[in-house]
C-alpha cells in the first residue's frame, strides 16, 4: 500500500485524451489518473492555510479567516471581475497586485457544462478553466484588455446564460446537446457597447476529454468535516472532483487546506 500525506491544492491539470490530472504535495505528487480502478482511503489529518502555512482552521478557498479578510487573492473581484478597479488606479487590497491580475488579457466564454454558461478567466487559464468546471466544450466569445470589461460583458451576458455549473448534473453527465457556435453567433447585441470591439469573430471550439469509467446516476457529496475517514473505489475525474463507485463525490478544490493522508 502507498501512503502520501499532504496539504490538499486544486489538482493540476494537462489537456489530452483524456485529461490529465496531478495532485501536487510539497515532496512529491500523484498521477490522479493512475488511481481509477483502485481503492483509495482519505483521511483528515488538519489544517494548513495556504497563504500563512499556518495550522488554522480553514474559511473559504484554502485560507484561514484572517488571511481571507486581508489578502488580495481574495478580494470580492476575485469571484466578481464587473468590481475591478485597477484600470482606474483605484486600490482595493494590494494595487500593485491588483494590476498584475487585473490588467492582463481576460477571456469572457460559453462552456458547457450542465448547461450553457458564461464565464471569465485570464486568458493563460485557458483551457484549464473549463477543465475545472468539468466543461465538455467551450468556446471563447471576447478577449479583452482587463478584467472590468470581461466582467461586466460577463454581467450582460448573464440575463441570458447561467453563471453556475450545476455540480450534479455535472458529474451525472447530463449535458444537453447545445450548439455553442450558435449560441455565440446571438450575443453580441447583447454586449455592452465599449466591450463589443473585443469579440472573437472567429470560432474555436474546445473539447475536453474526462478520464470517467462510469456515472453516477446519483451522487453525495463527501464532507471531510463530518466524515474525516473514507473509503471507496475511484471510477472517474471530472472537473475538480473524484468520483467514487458508490456515488461519492470529492471537491479537491473545495478542501485546499485540509491536511490528508492518502493510502491506495
Amino acid at each position: 500500500m502507498t501512503t502520501f500525506e499532504g496539504t490538499l491544492t486544486k489538482m493540476e491539470t494537462e489537456i489530452g485524451a483524456p485529461i490529465q490530472y496531478y495532485l501536487i504535495f510539497d515532496s512529491n505528487f500523484i498521477n490522479v489518473n493512475q488511481l481509477i480502478n483502485k481503492d483509495v482511503e482519505i483521511t483528515h489529518k488538519g489544517y494548513q492555510c495556504l497563504n500563512c502555512k499556518k495550522a488554522k482552521k480553514i474559511w473559504r478557498q484554502g485560507f484561514c479567516y484572517d488571511c481571507f479578510s486581508t489578502i488580495p487573492a481574495a478580494a470580492d473581484w476575485i469571484m466578481k471581475p464587473e468590481l475591478s478597479t485597477a484600470h482606474l488606479g483605484i486600490e482595493d487590497r494590494d494595487l500593485a497586485y491588483e494590476k498584475r491580475v487585473q490588467l492582463q488579457p481576460h477571456i469572457v466564454y460559453l462552456a458547457l457544462s450542465s448547461e450553457v454558461k458564461v464565464g471569465v478567466t485570464r486568458n493563460t487559464q485557458v483551457p484549464t478553466r473549463w477543465i475545472d468546471q468539468g466543461a465538455v466544450q467551450a468556446i471563447p466569445v471576447l478577449e479583452t484588455p482587463n478584467r472590468y470589461l470581461a466582467g461586466i460583458a460577463e454581467v450582460a451576458l448573464k440575463n441570458h446564460f447561467a453563471d453556475k455549473t450545476n455540480w450534479q448534473k455535472m458529474l451525472k453527465n447530463e449535458v444537453p446537446v447545445t450548439n455553442l457556435f450558435e449560441e455565440k453567433s446571438k450575443l453580441k447585441q447583447w454586449l455592452p457597447e465599449e466591450t463589443k470591439p473585443y469579440f472573437i469573430e472567429e470560432d474555436h471550439l474546445y473539447q475536453m476529454d474526462f478520464p470517467v469509467q462510469t456515472y453516477p446516476l446519483k451522487v453525495t457529496s463527501l464532507n471531510l468535516d463530518k466524515t474525516p475517514n473514507f473509503s471507496g473505489k475511484v471510477v472517474g475525474i471530472k472537473g475538480q472532483y473524484l468520483i467514487f463507485e458508490d456515488g461519492t463525490v470529492f471537491n479537491v478544490r473545495t478542501y485546499e487546506g485540509f491536511v490528508v493522508e492518502l493510502k491506495f
